[in-house]
């Protein structure tokens, strides 16, 4: 049992709803489409009265036959029954034409709804978690929400029926119609037990499919890794488990409904066989017609279907109903990047200051704390240091993706949590460590900042980078096609791609997670060169990996733990002999031209070595 629901515990951000909040916030998806809505509603009338009157009809043809007199008024019942058999048809296609769309126009609603929460949502939510559990909310998810709806209106139907047929009941027998409500509570009773049940194995099992697509997402963006590592084995064990979760789990659920309609359907046939021997003797007693006792057997019959169906809905409706908690959940997750106001930033000169400032991704761990820093409007600087010194914590701050928990972050002298964040990212130009690409064209990829941009601004920015000899390189140049996370391209040329990209951006402010170890000598002197009109003018914030870039920027600064331990330029700091000696040793005395095995460390006092 502890197996079977490891991993199934819910997500930070779920939250749990009452079935009254549930279903208000159902409705309200439902209300524009009022006028549908109600032609549906007249459709389920007339096909719930035609669909009784056909039993009524049976019955008078029995009379008829029981009297003598069926010749005469034969053609007219059979003629009848016809008729009301061909309206009901009419009446349930145009029922299920305008419900279908009905549904599928609130479920398209709430498709984009949770599909626009995604996109709101901080990136700290993306690194909590996994992006295969929030595709399941966005697709499987919903489409069990359309699976209720559907139920819903088919529910609206069967009550109208069962309210038709108890009427025909007490016409025919008030004695036979008072036994056959007698047993109404019990099968609704039998029906509303299963209620929790279902509501908890449901939800289980939405969650463990999670888990299996959460898990095929990572198999596939890794595939390359497991494959060149020949552990395609491995990716099978983990997923296995996973999956045999998901079976026992579905399992379950499955059990517990198809659990429900045999109890329901032994408790209505039990009772059916007491109104058929009761029914019988008032027949041979000359108190029931042969016909009224037909009709009341065919009303049973009629009754005893919509009833069971009401009674199991409730145990299905929980499965739209966990479907839509957890979509709704995603919808309602409250943000942690919150802004005071929004005012409009104009065009900025990118003045970027930290005043006192401490932020943990876990706040109870600060990685920075009362952090101080100011870079002038217009200056490149490097941020070295060993892994997890805080390079790209101070990134991801400046691009606002993360809240911080104390202190102030100033833009142009203004605190960064009262700008439009829309406007102010529009100026933010990242280019991470693994430029990713969209699918479609290089031309496209470039332009995607500005989807305006005309072919002529799109060549020029692609020229300007690396003076445009690679776009000779790619098989049909700008309209080559990247293919999916631009795998079609090597790494250096996605690298010009974004360079490319971020010239027609033109941003104010440049956060560059450099990275172009992996390239060969030429594309890291045309990325240099890229790099070079991209940071020319613009306030430049680059985590470093290249000695060659640490040359060219204004100021470096060396951060530990979180902390500013050194700061200046590259000669000044290597003569100190502190910690900037260190990082220098470590990463970057093997990418001087005059490196030697073995040889190249510098230390206090020593001069600087040539950057050639």
């Amino acid at each position: 049992m502890g197996f079977i629901m490891d991993g199934l515990d819910a997500e930070d951000y779920d939250r749990t709803y009452s079935d009254r909040d549930l279903l208000r916030r159902i409705v309200s998806y439902f209300r524009p489409k009022l006028g549908s809505m109600l032609l549906v509603a007249t459709m389920i009338v007339l096909l719930s009265a035609s669909q009784a009157a056909i039993p009524t009809l049976g019955s008078l043809a029995v009379d008829a036959i029981a009297d003598g007199t069926i010749g005469q008024v034969g053609w007219l019942l059979t003629a009848g029954i016809l008729v009301t058999g061909a309206m009901s048809w009419v009446f349930n296609y145009i029922r299920q034409k305008y419900s279908s769309r009905v549904t599928g126009d609130v479920v398209l609603r709430l498709r984009e709804d949770a599909f626009d929460a995604v996109l709101e949502r901080d990136l700290s939510f993306y690194d909590e978690t996994p992006s295969g559990k929030i595709v399941s909310r966005v697709t499987s998810d919903t489409d069990d929400f359309a699976t209720v709806s559907s139920l819903t209106m088919d529910l609206i139907s069967q009550v109208l029926m069962v309210a038709f047929v108890t009427v025909l009941l007490f016409v025919r027998s008030v004695e036979l119609a008072l036994l056959t409500l007698l047993v109404v509570p019990i099968v609704v009773g039998l029906a509303l037990m299963f209620r929790r049940l279902a509501r908890v194995s449901t939800r289980r099992a939405q969650r463990s499919l999670s888990r299996v697509n959460a898990n095929l997402q990572e198999t596939m963006g890794g595939i390359a890794v497991a494959k060149n590592f020949r552990q395609e084995q491995q990716v099978y064990d983990e997923f296995r488990p996973i999956n045999q979760q998901s079976y026992q789990v579905t399992l379950r659920q499955g059990f517990v409904f198809s659990t429900i309609f045999p109890v329901l359907f032994l408790v209505a046939g039990l009772a059916t066989v007491g109104l058929v021997q009761l029914g019988g003797v008032q027949v041979l007693d000359r108190g029931l017609s042969a016909g009224d006792w037909y009709l009341f057997l065919q009303g049973v019959s009629l009754f005893w279907f919509p009833l069971t169906s009401i009674a199991a809905f409730w145990s299905q409706f929980q499965q739209g109903l966990s479907a839509s908690e957890r979509v709704f959940a995603l919808i309602d997750a409250p943000p942690r990047v919150v802004q005071s106001a929004a005012e409009p930033p104009g065009r900025l000169a990118g003045r970027i200051e930290f005043q006192d400032l401490t932020f943990g991704y876990d706040a109870d761990h600060p990685v920075l704390r009362d952090f101080n820093l100011l870079i002038e409007a217009g200056e490149t600087v490097a941020l070295v240091g060993h892994t997890g010194a805080g390079k790209s914590t101070l990134s991801k701050l400046i691009t606002r993706f993360y809240e911080f928990q104390d202190g102030r972050l100033l833009i142009d002298g203004r605190d960064i949590r009262t700008l439009e964040l829309g406007a102010f990212r529009s100026q933010i130009g990242a280019v991470p460590q693994a430029p990713f690409l969209f699918s479609g064209t290089v031309a496209d990829n470039i332009r995607y900042p500005r989807p305006e941009a005309g072919d002529d601004e799109v060549l020029a920015a692609a020229a300007a980078v690396g003076g445009g000899d690679w776009i000779d390189a790619l098989p049909h140049g700008l309209e080559t096609d990247v293919g999916e996370h631009g795998r079609a391209l090597s790494m250096g040329q996605r690298q010009l791609v974004a360079l490319a990209r971020l010239l027609i951006q033109d941003p104010a402010i440049v956060v560059l997670d450099e990275a172009t170890a992996s390239v060969d000598p030429l594309t890291e002197a045309q990325i240099q060169e890229g790099l070079d009109l991209v940071l020319a003018g613009r306030t430049s914030i680059v985590i470093a990996h290249r000695l060659s870039t640490i040359e060219h920027v204004d100021r470096i600064i060396v951060l530990d733990h979180g902390r500013i331990v050194e700061e200046g330029d590259h000669a000044a700091l290597l003569a100190r002999g502190g910690r900037y000696c260190e990082v220098y040793n470590t990463y970057f005395r093997h990418q001087s031209p005059h490196y030697r095995a073995g040889t190249g460390f510098v230390t206090v006092g020593e001069a600087a070595p040539a950057l050639d």
